[in-house]
């Protein structure tokens, strides 16, 4: 489907009759690994494209820097817990499309920082919905859900009709922010929909997210660092993609002509222990030689094993992962060597 084109597309119409207009997107949550990439998507698809940060003065916008389209994204300072502040921002904007990637977003951080956790998750969500219902319109919105909704699902792959049995507190945050979702959207017509998105990775990621923490460890490693990789619970099983994939989701979702959440997966789980193994290996080391077993660093409850299911997301917007762990691995270690050897080696 051309949405420039298509009458059920949310670009400006007036009947069937597309009025040749540059369509809007607003990204809460634009300096995160998602928001970048999904930011220069946008730019590709010729969307006018807003970001928001907490300070938008201060903020350094390193993954929109990095992709090489800072300059190009119209930023905004907007707290997402303060209703006169997204209202503003939503309001100055006039967006067609709204993407909320905005909250806390670690799973291990959310163990001790419970109430960001909720409140930046869950609250942020219900302020911009809020903010919708009121002003109406025909805005389209997309909301970042999370894997971790559904918590352990007795080795059965999720899919949209699974059951939420979260384990963390980011877990509970998540699902509380997925159901406002559908209650706004089957209580007040909105166009809003989650997209329950699995692990998704990128040389973007900052080193609180265990794989980007192998990647990095392994490149210094390889260019000569004499250091330890202590790791938790290398049995846990997770399916992890490659962001860019995910974030082309989003934007289909929003091209539907009905809102409709969706699962969206590589539906191929692989243990921590391949994954680190595969991550070496791309620098020709072997794991083993290099990694510690550390018991501290299991979460107080840990998902056995998670995947997905994104049959719908196939056939209904034709999307289909196009990355697979492997490659997920390989990719990430070579950037973090690229990106130390030019930072001027890794010792």
């Amino acid at each position: 489907m051309d949405p420039g084109h298509a009458c059920d597309a949310p670009s400006r119409t007036h009947g069937c009759q597309v009025v040749n207009a540059q369509r809007t997107a607003l990204i809460f949550g634009v300096s995160g690994q998602d928001g970048a990439y999904l930011a220069r998507l946008l730019l590709n698809k010729g969307y006018l494209v807003h970001g928001t940060s907490r300070d938008a003065e201060m903020a350094g916008f390193a993954g929109l820097a990095a992709l090489g389209i800072r300059e190009r994204v119209i930023v905004h300072s907007a707290a997402l817990a303060d209703f006169r502040s997204v209202l503003q921002v939503v309001e100055r904007v006039g967006p067609d499309e709204i993407y909320n990637l905005a909250g806390q977003s670690s799973v291990g951080l959310s163990f001790q920082q419970p109430a960001e956790t909720l409140e930046s998750v869950a609250m942020g969500t219900l302020t911009v919905l809020e903010v919708l219902r009121e002003l109406g319109g025909n805005v389209r919105f997309y909301n970042a859900g999370s894997s971790e909704c559904f918590g352990d699902t007795n080795g059965n792959a999720a899919d949209e009709e699974t059951a939420f049995r979260p384990r963390s507190p980011y877990g509970v945050a998540k699902a509380a922010a997925h159901w406002q979702v559908a209650n706004y959207r089957e209580s007040y017509g909105l166009f809003a929909c989650s997209g329950i998105l699995f692990n998704h990775e990128s040389p973007l990621r900052p080193t609180r997210f265990v794989t980007a923490k192998i990647a990095s460890a392994a490149a210094r490693i390889a260019l000569g660092a004499s250091e330890r990789l202590a790791l938790g619970d290398l049995s846990i099983r997770r399916d992890w993609g490659w962001a860019e994939d995910y974030v082309d989701a989003m934007w289909r979702m929003l091209q539907q002509p009905a809102p409709r959440d969706y699962v969206v997966a590589t539906g191929e789980p692989s243990s921590l222990e391949t994954f680190v193994a595969e991550a070496f290996a791309a620098l020709n080391l072997d794991w083993r030689q290099h990694v510690d077993h550390d018991r501290a660093l299991i979460r107080p409850s840990d998902i056995r094993l998670g995947y997905g299911d994104a049959t719908r997301a196939e056939r209904d917007m034709g999307w289909k992962a196009s990355v697979r762990m492997p490659e997920v691995a390989r990719r990430l270690a070579l950037a973090a060597r690229d990106r130390l050897t030019t930072a001027g080696g890794g010792r």
